[in-house]
Parts: C-alpha cells; structure tokens; sequence
C-alpha cells in the first residue's frame, strides 16, 4: 500500500488529496496542516472580514466528515526538515512521518518587513483565521486603520477593511499601487480611484517605526505620523519552503518542478503557491500564487503520484482585480519584452488605462483598468501566442480595437491549425 504524505492543507493539499483517493482507493493519505483549523481558502478571508460568511463559510468542504470518509488522515504539524534518503519529513513536535510519494504544498507566508514595534499588541498580518478574528476585533467603524502595503492580496484586504467602514490609510514602498501587476500609469489610476473614495494613499512610502500607545503611532519615511488602532502588514509573500534547505529538493524562488510537477528527487512532487512551474508564454519557471492554478498543478502532481502520467499545460499568469468597484487585469508579461513594441491608452475622465506589449506581432502580455468588457479576448491573444499580422499596426494605433483583432486573428489561427490569415480587418 502506497503511503502518500501531503504538506499543506490549503487547496493545492486538499485538491491532491481527493484526486489521489478518487484514483488510489487502496493507498494511504496523510494530509499535514500547521493550524488547528479545518483546511480553509485564504481568498476567503476577506469575505469573512466584510461579514458575507462566518468561518465555517471559509472551509474547503463543508460537510464535518468529509476526509473521514475518504480516509484522509489529517495531522496538525509543521514540516521542518524532509530527508529524501530515508523519504522521512520532520515535523516541529519531533514526530517523523515516513512516505513512499511526497507532495509539497505548503503555500506561501506572509513576509515580515523589519521595522521596529512590527511585534506590537495591535499589529497583524491578514493571513490566517487566527488574523482575521484579531482584526475583526479592533477593526470597528471609525477606528483608524494603517495598512502596508497595496499589491494584489493588499488591494482585496483594503476592499474589506473599507467596507466595514474604518478610515484607511494606505502605505505602499512601490511608487505605484499594484506594482507587481501594473504599469505606472494603470497604479497611478488605481490611487486616484482609492483616493476619491476617502482613503489615504502614501506610495514611494515606508514604515520606519511603529511606536506603542493607544493609538499607536506610526512613522513614515515621508516624515508624517499616522495614528492608528490596527496597523495590517500586508508586504507580499513567499513560498513557505525554508524547511527544504539541505533536503536535495531543488528551490530557486519556489520548489523547481517538471512538467509532471515532480521535483528533481523522484517521488517528492510541489505544487501551489510554493511550486516554481514552467510558463510557455514567458519561456521561464515562475510561481504563479494564483488558486486556479493550484488546483491544476495539484491534480498533475496527484495523477503522477498515482502512476497516471500527467502533464502540467502551462502557468496562467492572470490577475483579475476589483479595488471598491474599480476592475483591473494583468495578463502575461505585461512589463513587455527588450525591444518589443508597446502601446497605452489613458482615459482619466473614465478611470481607463489599455496597455498592450508586442514580441513581433505577438502580444505577449497586458494591463487594463476599467476594462470589463471582452477582457477574455486579451487574455485569449496573450496565452495563444496568436500572430497577429496587420492587426499588430491596427493596434499601435487603437489598443481598444482588440476584440476585433482577436475575432480576425485568433479565430483563423484555430481554424486552420496554424498561422491567422491576416489578409482582411
């Protein structure tokens, strides 16, 4: 009987977890958590923070015997050291866990800026259920609130602090918000949009201390004081694989893995937010902290483990985001390539910015902000390498044209199983 041990409860652990009972009914599972919770979607925890859902809203599955029923054993640990000579994890108690296929899906943590009073009573990361329940706690109507940081995960919390109708100040280090998934002009439009529903926007900005009382008060680099009830660190994270030094298992930025999702040491598989995949749009391994792609990556790795060859079809590197009513997209390299074309449209009055990036007559990436209509178009051309012919020229000089360019091009492209006739627009 085939012992698989998953580390992670999250969708990635749980995914795999299901897919290999469903195809393995004989083997053995053991699923490894690091909290006391049932496994809960983190992407949840905004909603119970607005009062859309209580906790158990926040949970996976929702019947109390599911992973009895599937036989799924759930341990409450923290990996700290795998050995894949012995094929043995550690976990933090001192308990050994052995296993014939390992997965690791242990996610991501929240980074941990260093500056001074960070440990303070009243200063919390938004990560855990543990977080939420403080945050909920101090987070009342009027209380002043201090958030750091405004990327993707920080834009969703600031969305739910605002709507339980605190006074937010954001600080972010970038000089732009969203700076990881926008361009200058797509983040500046963002603040303005964030600014004119009442909350404080410092970008350019740091935290230098945050110096104890009630308030707290909070200094920033910028020379200005805030004061603050909660102070929420929301600087980025990174995947959770500090256990895996002196394992073998190979880690650039995350756990490196083939198109099967296993790691250079057979039988040790990753996927989710700590894994490192190959992206055919961009030619590189990235980590793509998305849900949609956890639970592909997560189905791969399980099959394989299972002895069903799997491969993994590529990243989806997409980030679809609503700031307290404003839509914004990224889609692949949005940043372009060296000597690629690019081309943006700014329309202030309508809160609007269109940029596209072109490898030759390919668009290879892409920001929009205010977009809602036929953005699955972009998306379309970016992940279908679809060349565009004359319709790259057309775009230079009408970016909002790309609906027409996808019907004329990427269609084509299907129909005829190669390059799109260009002929006609």
């Amino acid at each position: 009987m085939t012992h698989h041990v998953i580390l992670g409860a999250g969708p990635a652990g749980v995914i795999a977890a299901e897919t290999i009972r469903k195809h393995a009914p004989a083997d053995r599972i053991t699923l490894v958590g690091d909290e006391p919770e049932p496994p809960y979607s983190r992407m949840a925890i905004p909603y119970l923070l607005i009062g859309h859902i209580d906790e158990a809203g926040t949970h996976l599955r929702k019947t109390a015997d599911h992973y009895d029923r599937l036989r799924i054993e759930r341990v409450q640990g923290q990996a700290t050291a795998v050995d894949a000579l012995a094929r043995a994890v550690r976990l933090g108690d001192g308990r050994t866990l052995t296993y014939d296929r390992l997965l690791i899906a242990t996610g991501s943590r929240p980074a941990r800026p260093p500056i001074p009073g960070i440990d303070l009573p009243g200063v919390h990361h938004c990560w855990t259920l543990a977080d939420a329940r403080a945050i909920m706690e101090r987070a009342k109507p009027g209380a002043r609130v201090l958030q750091l940081g405004a990327g993707f995960i920080g834009c969703i919390i600031m969305e739910a602090l605002q709507q339980r109708g605190v006074t937010l100040t954001i600080v972010e280090m970038g000089d732009r918000m969203v700076p990881r998934m926008m361009g200058p002009a797509a983040g500046g439009m963002i603040r303005d949009w964030c600014e004119a529903k009442g909350v404080a926007v410092h970008t350019g900005t740091r935290l230098e201390a945050i110096e104890p009382g009630a308030p707290l008060n909070v200094r920033l680099s910028s020379g200005h004081a805030v004061a603050a009830d909660l102070v929420i660190i929301a600087a980025g994270v990174k995947p959770a694989i500090g256990f895996l030094e002196n394992s073998g298992i190979r880690c650039l930025q995350g756990v490196l893995t083939d198109e099967h999702m296993q790691t250079n040491v057979p039988g040790v598989y990753a996927a989710g937010d700590c894994a490192e995949a190959f992206d055919k749009v961009s030619g590189t391994t990235i980590v793509s902290a998305i849900q949609p792609n956890a639970a592909d990556q997560a189905r791969v790795a399980a099959l394989n483990m299972v002895g069903q060859r799997a491969e993994l079809r590529g990243v989806t590197q997409i980030n679809v985001l609503d700031t307290l009513g404003l839509i914004s997209t990224s889609f692949g390299n949005w940043q372009g390539v060296p000597g690629g074309d690019r081309v943006e449209r700014v329309d202030a009055e309508h809160h609007k910015v269109l940029s596209l990036c072109f490898d030759g007559d390919v668009m290879v990436g892409c920001n929009s902000v205010g977009w809602t209509d036929h953005v699955g178009a972009l998306r379309g051309l970016v992940e279908g390498k679809v060349r565009l012919g004359e319709w790259k020229q057309a775009l230079m000089q009408d970016p909002t044209q790309f609906m027409a360019a996808y019907l004329a091009t990427a269609q084509a492209q299907s129909r005829w199983g190669g390059a799109a006739d260009t002929r006609r627009r």
